[in-house]
C-alpha cells in the first residue's frame, strides 16, 4: 500500500496563517496587502490649494489651487533633498536643499542663497519678518544661525548638542518658531524635541523615545511631534493628550510620517515619506502622499498623486493655502 503524500506547511511571514503545499509544489507567496483602500476619502487634489514638496533624488515643488498645478518648480536631480520648504505671503519660496537653503521669488529668480560649508547640511529654515532667515546647520560643530539676507550679516547663533558630530547627515530635519518667540528643534539623532530661547538656552524638552524629524508648538500650548511611525501631542508636562500610529490606519501603508500640522478645524494633516532613493515608485502601487485625520482618527482625505494626471513625488511638507495663517515668524526672542 502506498504511502499517502503528506503536507508541507510554510509559514509565511506577514501572512495570516500558513501555506500547504503537496510535496514536489513550490509555495506562492501571498498577495501583497494593498498600500491604499480602492476608494480614498476626500476629493483630491482639489481638496484645499497647497505648497507641496518633496525629498526624493530631484528638487520638486508644486502649488495646486483647485485641483490643478499652478505653480512648479525643478531643481538639479541628484544636488540634495528638499527637507523644508515654505511659501511665504508674498509668494516667495524659501527651502532647504541638503547642501544648501535658498530663497527664490514665483518668476524663480534666485533672491538669496547660502552655500553650507564642506562637511555641513542644511535641511531646515524658516522666514523671520521679510529680511531674516532661520536655518539649523548639521555639522561639528550644528548650530542655529539667525541671518539678515539684506546684509548678509549673521545676527544670531549657537551651538545645539548632538548624538554623533560626525553622523552629520541624521542631525536634525525640522525646526519651527513658536508665538512666543522661541524655537522647537527636533533632534533627530537624540531622540528629543528641545525648546530654546534665543540665546541657545534650554527651556523645555520632551523624547518620544524615538526618532523624531518635526515639532510645532499649538495653540493650546501642547507640542505636536511626528516621526518614528507615530505623531504625538503632549502638554507642557509631557504626558500625551493625543497620538496617531500607522495601526489607526490599518489600511493603509503609513509608516514613515515626517510632518504633522494641526488643522485649525481640529484636524490633523500628517505626510508619509516614500523612499525613492532605492528605486522609482511605481504609480499604481505607491501609498498615499499624506492623510487628513479628525481627533477620533478618523480618515477625512488622502492624497496620493504618483502618476496621470499628476505625479508630485514623494512628500516632506504640505503647506494649506486655503486656511488662515502667515507662515512668517514675528520675532526670534529680541530679533524681528
Amino acid at each position: 500500500m502506498k504511502n499517502k503524500p503528506t503536507l508541507r506547511c510554510i509559514t509565511l511571514i506577514l501572512s495570516a496563517g500558513a501555506l500547504c503545499t503537496m510535496p514536489g509544489q513550490d509555495a506562492k507567496p501571498a498577495a501583497e496587502k494593498p498600500a491604499f483602500p480602492s476608494l480614498l476619502p476626500g476629493i483630491g487634489l482639489a481638496q484645499h490649494d497647497f505648497f507641496y514638496a518633496g525629498e526624493a533624488k530631484s528638487q520638486d515643488m508644486y502649488i495646486v489651487r483647485k485641483g490643478q498645478i499652478v505653480w512648479e518648480f525643478h531643481g538639479p536631480t541628484g544636488k540634495g533633498e528638499i527637507s523644508d520648504a515654505v511659501l511665504a505671503s508674498n509668494g516667495d519660496v524659501l527651502f532647504t536643499h541638503q547642501f544648501g537653503v535658498t530663497l527664490i521669488d514665483r518668476n524663480k529668480k534666485v533672491l538669496w542663497n547660502y552655500d553650507a560649508p564642506p562637511g555641513t547640511e542644511i535641511h531646515t529654515a524658516q522666514p523671520i519678518g521679510k529680511d531674516k532667515v532661520l536655518y539649523v546647520q548639521n555639522g561639528d560643530p550644528a548650530k542655529v544661525v539667525v541671518v539678515n539676507i539684506a546684509t548678509g550679516k549673521t545676527e544670531r547663533e549657537f551651538v545645539v548638542p548632538v548624538k554623533n558630530p560626525k553622523s552629520v547627515h541624521g542631525h536634525f530635519r525640522h525646526a519651527r518658531l513658536t508665538e512666543a518667540g522661541t524655537l522647537l528643534v527636533a533632534h533627530m539623532d537624540l531622540n528629543k524635541v528641545v525648546e530654546y530661547d534665543s540665546n541657545g538656552k534650554e527651556l523645555w524638552s520632551y523624547s518620544p523615545g524615538a526618532a523624531t524629524w518635526s515639532a510645532e508648538r499649538l495653540k493650546n500650548g501642547n507640542t505636536l511631534i511626528a516621526g518614528a511611525g507615530l505623531v504625538r501631542e503632549v502638554n507642557p508636562a509631557g504626558a500625551t493628550v493625543w497620538e496617531f500610529t500607522p495601526a489607526d490606519v490599518p489600511d493603509y501603508l503609513f509608516n514613515s510620517m515626517q510632518i504633522a500640522k494641526r488643522l485649525p478645524n481640529g484636524n490633523t494633516l500628517i505626510n508619509t515619506w516614500f523612499n525613492q532613493w532605492n528605486g522609482p515608485a511605481d504609480p499604481a502601487t505607491a501609498p498615499v502622499q499624506a492623510l487628513e485625520v479628525t481627533p477620533d482618527k478618523r480618515v477625512v482625505w488622502a492624497l496620493r498623486a504618483w502618476g496621470n494626471p499628476v505625479d508630485l513625488g514623494p512628500s516632506t511638507t504640505i503647506q494649506l493655502l486655503d486656511e488662515p495663517g502667515v507662515p512668517e515668524a514675528v520675532h526670534f526672542g529680541d530679533l524681528k
